[in-house]
């Protein structure tokens, strides 16, 4: 999840496959069908932690724990150990799996550290969490859901997030950290792709952020290594790149045809122009976006990251100790408003207005990210952050059900 900035097929008849059996979900050419759509869930904050989601864990480590590098470096490894490990089999079960199969959901998109793959000596994080993304994926396997794994943080931080692990100065294609991240990236592929997996798409890199330094052709020649990496493992399983925050159809041209998804990511909340819309400006603003720019790219395109929130009100969204523009205490923004419960709990505590708000802005993201190949919302659950939260979202009516449901038919007017 971008907690700074915000973001933002068509050519041939072939389908790309994300699943390799009949009947499986399919990303395909919007040319062919509208049937095939990915519909999924990041279950975010599971095995790479952020504040936002479970403040908490954060909160019970002091002031100075603001990542999770920091949090497991103040915590020491034996009890950040005990603590991670209690959050890895409590947060997500296989109750939540069967949830998102019941909700009609397609993919679950997991973001996983290196440093659950590959440690590096000397730093403070802890590892494990590939026990329970196997569990993970035979739970997947048991509801007929697809699993995107997704590499979300890379030594040194691709983007300076929390969300990469560490937050601050960007590191990333520093010293060997390149090389150190295709041997984690490798390690993934190698063990959870292959014949009769449900893992049918791995994401080389979340979010790395080329606006703030991230040398463009130094990702190119990343992305190559790990499609030669994952072609080495399965001829059928699905590469997702992220289009690093350019214009996703700045890609044309880059691995087109080769099995290759791209993934981009929308939010609304973390730019103050944004955040002074109105609702029918969100709903434009996302129904241009879809027929615009999703249509203009040569390859599957996947919306891989969004949601339902219309402010940064969400404690600790823009990060641990960090202010809110909403409110005017982050970046010298214009004050819009008072957060009050749009900070946090459940979306039911919104007022009538600014739930029918979130009602409609998630049916347009949904009217305009199925007009490619489909969507993957962020996230499934948090410890109370509205309009985040798509268990929430789904538990008071404000997340379509079935999917296909509309109580605002037709805002983009892509309909005749």
């Amino acid at each position: 999840m971008i907690s700074h900035l915000s973001q933002r097929v068509i050519l041939g008849l072939s389908l790309l496959s994300i699943g390799t059996s009949a009947g499986r979900v399919r990303l395909q050419s919007q040319q062919v069908t509208n049937d095939g759509l990915v519909r999924g869930v990041n279950l975010g904050g599971w095995f790479v932690l952020e504040p936002w989601i479970t403040p908490s864990l954060f909160d019970q480590a002091g002031d100075g724990a603001v990542d999770e590098y920091t949090l497991t470096e103040i915590l020491g490894k034996d009890e950040a150990a005990v603590r991670l490990s209690e959050h890895w089999r409590t947060f997500i079960t296989e109750g939540d799996f069967a949830q998102i199969a019941q909700a009609g959901l397609t993919h679950v998109r997991i973001p996983v550290g290196y440093w659950a793959v590959t440690p590096i000596e000397g730093e403070p994080y802890v590892d494990g969490q590939l026990e329970y993304l196997d569990q993970a994926v035979s739970w997947a396997a048991a509801n007929n859901l697809e699993v995107i794994v997704d590499l979300h943080g890379a030594p040194g931080s691709q983007n300076g997030f929390d969300n990469s692990g560490r937050r601050g100065p960007i590191q990333w294609q520093s010293g060997d950290t390149v090389d150190l991240t295709i041997r984690a990236f490798e390690v993934l592929a190698e063990r959870y792709l292959g014949a009769g997996t449900v893992v049918t798409a791995i994401e080389a890199l979340n979010e790395p952020h080329i606006p703030a330094g991230i040398n463009a052709d130094g990702l190119r020649e990343y992305y190559n290594n790990a499609l030669a990496a994952v072609r080495g493992i399965s001829p059928d399983a699905t590469l997702v790149i992220h289009d690093g925050f350019l214009q996703t159809e700045s890609w044309n041209g880059f691995l087109t045809g080769q099995g290759v998804v791209m993934d981009t990511h929308h939010y609304e909340v973390f730019e103050n122009g944004q955040l002074a819309r109105n609702i029918d400006e969100h709903v434009n603003s996302v129904c241009q976006f879809g027929s615009q720019h999703l249509q203009a790219v040569d390859k599957p395109v996947v919306v891989g990251e969004w949601t339902g929130a219309l402010t940064d009100c969400t404690k600790y969204l823009n990060g641990k100790g960090v202010g809110v523009r909403y409110e005017g205490t982050l970046y010298s923004a214009t004050p819009l408003g008072a957060c009050g419960s749009k900070s946090a709990g459940s979306v039911a505590r919104l007022s009538p207005e600014e739930i029918v708000n979130t009602r409609r802005f998630i049916e347009a993201q949904l009217d305009a990210y199925e007009l490619r190949n489909g969507w993957v919302f962020w996230t499934w659950k948090t410890e109370g952050a509205p309009g985040w939260d798509m268990q929430d979202l789904l538990a008071n009516g404000v997340f379509p059900q079935p999917l296909t449901d509309r109580q605002y038919p037709n805002q983009c007017g892509f309909s005749a």
